[in-house]
């Protein structure tokens, strides 16, 4: 009976030791989730990665202040500096939302968009990573190696890292004709420029002004005849040569008129890729805008393209 009676008190004494462990696991977990600010940590390399659950749904007009306080606040516990560009190319996720917000990718699944300031492009739940710092290393590397290339006459931009091809997108350039505006206060010529540089600047929250007449403009008529809001995609501005001509690379609401020459001297592109050049073009990256009329065919074979500035043409 005695032996029976030492059983039980042992067995009792297990349960407790076990319970105590199990309830200190519990303090300890709901401990650091308040020391990571509604923040979840995981380790890898020896080294703490943050995932920042989204706590509310962020509109595309809230979204870059959303970035900004986000770097501002995960800035000072990250090894390395933090940016809202290598948040993103560690997230691609959000990038591929941001595309998905183009107008006629959403007209493409029947769904008019009038107010596209309005879409969601972080939902409530979602997580963001913020990498460890050899991903962030090898992100970081990437960008410094990443480039701008534009071919005037063959309507392409095309992005690189180091020598390998990364995106070739349709963009319309600039007209072949002299005009008046009323931006500048002088008549220009509107052909795009060529020459090297480098990105310099970003407008997040774009004006759109008309610079023939020097108007604001907030609604635009789109392909399909339809009238919607103008959207809020970054407009990317580079210095060619050392000089700043204003020629912008920035989304159009009109894709028709890519691959021809109808602009002001501004790079146009479609909406969904305006996005992924503004992510791949961090201020100081290298771009070169020429204008070469041989070049390679699909199959490696040589194709002329048409002298669009007539710069060929003899008088």
């Amino acid at each position: 009976m005695k032996r029976w009676v030492l059983i039980i008190h042992a067995v009792v004494l297990l349960l407790y030791i076990i319970s105590v462990n199990v309830s200190g696991s519990k303090e300890d977990v709901s401990a650091l989730s308040k020391k990571t600010n509604k923040s979840n940590q995981v380790y890898n390399h020896q080294e703490i990665v943050n995932l920042v659950t989204i706590d509310r749904d962020i509109t595309i007009e809230n979204y870059f202040q959303f970035m900004d306080s986000l770097v501002k606040r995960y800035d000072s516990i990250t090894p390395y500096k933090l940016t809202e560009h290598l948040i993103v190319r560690s997230n691609s996720w959000i990038l591929d939302t941001l595309q998905n917000t183009d107008y006629y990718r959403m007209m493409s699944r029947d769904s008019f968009v009038y107010d596209q300031k309005k879409m969601i492009a972080l939902p409530k739940g979602n997580s963001i990573v913020l990498p460890d710092s050899l991903h962030a290393k090898k992100i970081s590397s990437s960008i410094q190696k990443s480039r701008i290339d534009i071919n005037i006459p063959e309507f392409k931009l095309r992005i690189y890292e180091d020598s390998v091809l990364l995106y070739e997108f349709p963009i319309r350039v600039g007209r072949n004709e002299k005009k008046y505006l009323g931006m500048s206060g002088r008549v220009e010529d509107l052909k795009t420029k060529t020459g090297e540089g480098h990105i310099i600047a970003y407008e997040k929250n774009p004006r759109y002004v008309n610079p023939a007449n020097n108007q604001e403009y907030f609604v635009t008529n789109r392909d399909d005849k339809k009238v919607t809001k103008l959207p809020q995609i970054p407009f990317i501005e580079a210095e060619i040569n050392g000089l700043r001509y204003g020629q912008l690379i920035h989304p159009t609401t009109n894709p028709v008129t890519l691959g021809k020459a109808y602009s002001n001297g501004c790079i146009g592109t479609r909406e969904a890729d305006a996005w992924v050049i503004y992510y791949y073009a961090s201020i100081g990256t290298g771009i070169s805008i020429r204008y070469d009329l041989n070049v390679l065919n699909e199959v490696g074979g040589s194709l002329e393209l048409k002298d669009i500035y007539d710069f060929n043409k003899k008088d």
